[in-house]
């Protein structure tokens, strides 16, 4: 059996993650309306965390905007990256780590958390909950935390209607309809309200829950589709106004959980 390390280490040394963001409409939306979020709810002069980094698209970017920033990052293909991305940058440091282990941070340390990758690829319920209890922790009290996570419906429309709808859903829920977790998924998807009832004992407060990228992973997909850059930005503006739609959320392949610690 491969460790979840091991299984995050093999994807990721294969993916091209660093343009992840940049290459499709999809993964502009999802930076635009994200980095929109950030700079609502960041403070000026902001201490930010920011644990699994990747490649470092959000911490160099708020790094070049003056913000004093720490990534962490497991994968070593995507810390070295990260950590070539951010040369030259003297107020951003970088560490390869674990979300479930932020032992080498005392407590209250940061204005600002953003846990933008881990709750991709935490399956079993106490570490979700070790990830969470970790990034609280280190967030100073009045500071407010932002947790990417996945709808578990918009996993299913976007792969699973080429011919394997029957596989995808005996891999994402049990034979009730129950949303499953296991590493073998590689990324596991949650249902909205599940996923903010993880945080119910929690000493936050929370905010909002958005989406960050609507439905454009399938449609982006069809041979007709055409979204020119003016296009583009009149779409980011719409669809940042109705990100926290409710009757929207379940249909976005990523999502924020945005709290405050009390």
């Amino acid at each position: 059996m491969s460790t979840r390390q091991e299984i995050l280490n093999s994807f990721y040394d294969r993916a091209e993650e660093d343009g992840r963001l940049r290459r499709t409409r999809q993964g502009q939306l999802e930076y635009r309306t994200t980095m929109a979020y950030i700079r609502r709810y960041v403070p000026e002069r902001a201490k930010v965390l920011e644990i699994g980094a990747g490649t470092g698209r959000y911490s160099v970017a708020l790094a070049k905007e003056g913000f004093d920033v720490t990534a962490v990052e497991l994968v070593e293909s995507n810390l070295a990256v990260l950590r070539e991305n951010s040369k030259g940058l003297k107020n951003i440091r970088s560490y390869q780590g674990d979300a479930t282990d932020l032992s080498r941070f005392p407590d209250n340390a940061f204005d600002v958390t953003l846990v933008f990758g881990p709750m991709y690829h935490l399956y079993e319920p106490e570490e979700v909950h070790r990830a969470i209890d970790e990034a609280i922790r280190v967030t100073k009290p009045g500071g407010v935390m932002l947790f990417a996570f996945l709808s578990v419906y918009a996993i299913m429309y976007a792969n699973y209607f080429s011919g394997d709808w029957a596989l995808g859903q005996k891999e994402n829920f049990t034979e009730n309809y129950r949303v499953k977790h296991f590493k073998e998924q590689l990324f596991t998807g949650y249902d909205v309200t599940e996923f903010e009832e993880l945080f119910w004992d929690k000493p936050v407060a929370w905010i909002t829950t958005a989406g960050v990228d609507g439905a454009l992973e399938p449609i982006e997909r069809r041979p007709d589709f055409r979204l020119s850059d003016e296009d583009f930005d009149a779409f980011a503006a719409w669809y940042l106004a109705f990100a926290e739609k409710r009757e929207l959320l379940g249909n976005t392949n990523h999502l924020l959980y945005i709290c405050r610690k009390r």
